[in-house]
């Protein structure tokens, strides 16, 4: 910190803080001491960014916002697509994301801090606040500062720490080898299987297949389509399918199978069948058994395993579920859902939600995949998410799958390898329990 003293508590520095990554506070410009007037605050913050800029009134409101870009006296709006305004609202606090990027901020010399046309402080070199909530930025005037435009205090923060956006992608892609090299380089416990196989499980459209299209792209180095998925009212995916990943175009076999199903469905008698699940998770159905709504597998079907070994069953399940559609989900599903989560339970099978479309269901999100990390909005669909499924809000990874996309994405690559990673630690679960019995069988006789 500068040797100006902050107005900010400890805690309220600290959430900030949080809100964009390993930085610290400099303040640059505090109005009591340095004058409530546009030409202190440029000649102190000017040519300086990140910044976050924070107003007090008489009312004990504090709030403000949030720009990477620097300030001038240009006269021109700036685009800023992670400018965010804010308020402190019983010590938690309460982002309102920009929603016109390209007039994010505006840089105006007679005035302070100035966010697009909605929140200005210190407006025309006067201890008082502009607000209009607008086409840059949708907030609450009386939820955010009472609706007291008068100024006791405005302070700016220069971010430091804050990675450089090369350094961010550097960042990214050293991450990103990290993950894939760790799974890579995994091993089950048990010596009998060579690769985890984990369960895909969900609504139809969830995005079952499109999430092994997604991660097959991320170790191909390219967007890539070889599981059918799309659109469509029913299940596109009609045979039960192990899909083993490999790294590179011609590379080893990852340690990982990622089993596909026909998709859940409400009504009875359609979608995939809960007795045939039910094989699956014994490890008695084979690769490209083509299921039947009507008629589950039987022990007389071709290929049918009577005696699967360790590294036939399934290591862990994973849930699909469509962030944008988890308040409709229909009773019926809830019901089969539950159903399931008792078999796996029964058999030891550690599980898993991933949460997909999660840029569908959050405009914040959509605007930048790292809002993710402190969206209110999908935290809310997260807890939803637990209670429905009945998995802790630990058990729930949000990602998002390549649908539109020609082209990887860093962000996305991160989420979907950090899901693989998750899938992993539960199959070691898995295995970590197998062990416990046997030893416990062994001690018995």
């Amino acid at each position: 910190m500068s040797t100006l003293k902050s107005k900010l508590s400890r805690d309220q520095q600290r959430t900030i803080c949080s809100q964009l990554g390993s930085v610290k506070l400099n303040l640059l410009y505090k109005a009591t001491v340095h004058g409530f007037t546009g030409a202190a605050f440029h000649q102190r913050c000017d040519n300086r960014s990140p910044t976050v800029s924070v107003g007090y009134n008489a009312s004990g409101y504090v709030f403000g916002g949030y720009t990477s870009q620097s300030f001038s006296q240009s006269g021109h709006y700036v685009s800023d697509s992670r400018a965010f305004l804010f308020s402190f609202t019983g010590g938690k606090l309460k982002k309102y994301p920009v929603i016109s990027a390209h007039h994010a901020v505006r840089m105006i010399g007679n005035s302070g801090p100035y966010f697009g046309d909605s929140l200005v402080l210190v407006d025309g070199s006067k201890p008082v606040t502009y607000s209009k909530t607008g086409a840059q930025y949708n907030f609450n005037a009386a939820e955010m500062h009472g609706n007291d435009l008068n100024l006791t205090e405005c302070e700016v923060y220069q971010m430091e720490g804050e990675l450089s956006h090369l350094s961010y992608l550097m960042f990214l892609y050293r991450n990103k080898k990290k993950l894939i090299e760790s799974i890579q380089s995994y091993k089950p416990t048990v010596s009998s299987v060579s690769q985890a196989r984990v369960l895909l499980i969900g609504q139809v459209g969830a995005g079952k297949s499109s999430f092994f299209n997604s991660i097959n792209s991320v170790f191909k180095g390219h967007v890539t389509w070889q599981a059918f998925s799309g659109c469509s009212s029913t299940s596109l995916t009609t045979q039960f399918r192990t899909y083993s990943l490999k790294a590179g175009r011609e590379g080893k076999p990852l340690p990982i199978i990622l089993c596909d199903t026909m998709g859940l469905e409400d009504s009875k008698g359609a979608g995939i069948d809960i007795e045939d699940i039910s094989s699956i998770l014994k490890g008695h159905m084979p690769d490209r058994y083509q299921f039947n709504p009507a008629a589950p597998l039987h022990d007389d079907a071709h290929g049918y395993r009577k005696s699967p070994g360790i590294k036939d069953k399934i290591h862990c399940v994973a849930y699909v579920i469509d962030a944008c559609k988890v308040s409709i989900m229909p009773t019926k599903l809830e019901e089969k859902l539950e159903a399931i989560h008792r078999k796996a339970n029964l058999l030891g099978i550690p599980q898993l939600v991933l949460l997909t479309k999660v840029d569908e269901a959050c405009p914040s999100v959509k605007r930048d995949l790292r809002n993710i990390y402190w969206s209110g909005y999908i935290k809310e669909i997260m807890l939803e998410v637990s209670a429905k499924v009945g998995v802790p809000l630990s058990c729930i990874v949000p990602v998002k799958n390549y649908s539109e996309e020609l082209e990887l994405d860093l962000n996305c690559d991160i989420l979907l390898l950090s899901a693989v990673i998750q899938m992993l630690r539960f199959v070691d679960n898995y295995f970590d329990e197998l062990s416990d019995q046997l030893s416990s069988v062994e001690l018995k006789n």
